[in-house]
């Protein structure tokens, strides 16, 4: 059979999908790559493959398991591989996944331990270096907060390198219901400031029990009213991540990339890494 070129409707519908109105709509996304591709089918949330005869070569094993798992697989010419990417040089694989968000209440009904609340957070790639460092610990849940990025843009799901498959999202504009919800399940709020009253390298008491991290946006950190102080918002406590560089300066906000990094350093506190995590099997 010919392969399916960039105007044939199924590769035509599967292009919308790069907007996210129309995954809001359909409920499915695009992942590309081997890496997303295999952590997708491992999920068993896969509609269709797309894949240009050379990339059926590459990952002839992945083409198998998709095929035995009862995956539509679909050859596609380069061109139509070109329009199902966003990226410059496109893998030529892509899949069709249903949508990985789930309700905020859902995410804290199992007694959760450790949370990343990224707020506002508007660049993909960050978003999905934190899920995927939330991931490597252990985290048990990334609420993201506001008006932050849709995690199942392009970018993100690449840059997550397949973490997005494996622990719950939360997307929830509503920030307030957010923190609320949170307090009322018993976590502890900490939020990641440049200028916050615990350093983290003295906070394995406040780290010991059920904590949720608060990160900023790329560009302004969190809004002031959330660490405690004369105008107290929702944050038990305001942490400052260690800077221990002899030359740089202490960044003005604390933003998500570097206290996002944080969590790896300081979640082994929250017995995670210690004791080995149930579905990451990483110790400490």
């Amino acid at each position: 059979m010919d392969p399916l070129t960039e105007r044939t409707p199924r590769v035509v519908s599967a292009v919308k999908l790069l907007r996210a109105a129309e995954r809001r709509k359909t409920g499915r996304f695009l992942a590309e790559g081997e890496n997303s591709v295999t952590e997708a089918l491992a999920t068993g949330a896969v509609h269709d493959v797309f894949v240009t005869e050379d990339a059926a070569e590459r990952y002839r094993d992945l083409v198998s398991i998709a095929e035995g798992r009862g995956v539509r697989v679909c050859i596609v010419t380069d061109r139509a591989a070109e329009r199902l990417s966003d990226t410059v040089s496109p893998p030529g694989l892509v899949a069709v996944c249903d949508t990985l968000d789930v309700p905020l209440d859902s995410a804290l009904d199992s007694g959760s331990r450790l949370l990343a609340i990224p707020v506002e957070m508007g660049e993909p790639g960050n978003a999905g270096t934190l899920i995927r460092v939330a991931d490597a610990v252990g985290a048990d849940a990334v609420i993201l907060a506001g008006d932050s990025v849709d995690p199942h843009n392009g970018k993100c799901v690449r840059s997550s390198a397949g973490s997005v498959f494996h622990l719950p999202l939360v997307r929830e504009r509503d920030t307030t219901r957010v923190l609320d919800s949170v307090t009322a399940a018993g976590v502890t709020i900490l939020a990641t400031a440049a200028d916050g009253e615990v350093d983290l390298d003295d906070a394995d008491e406040l780290l010991a029990g059920p904590t949720a991290w608060l990160f900023g946006s790329e560009a302004h950190g969190l809004p002031p009213r959330w660490p405690p102080g004369p105008t107290t918002g929702y944050a038990s406590r305001s942490a400052v991540v260690p800077n221990h560089s002899t030359w740089r300066p202490q960044p003005r906000s604390a933003c998500t990339r570097v206290p996002g990094c944080s969590i790896g350093r300081y979640a082994p506190n929250l017995g995670f890494l210690r004791c080995g995590h149930p579905r990451t099997g990483f110790t400490h």
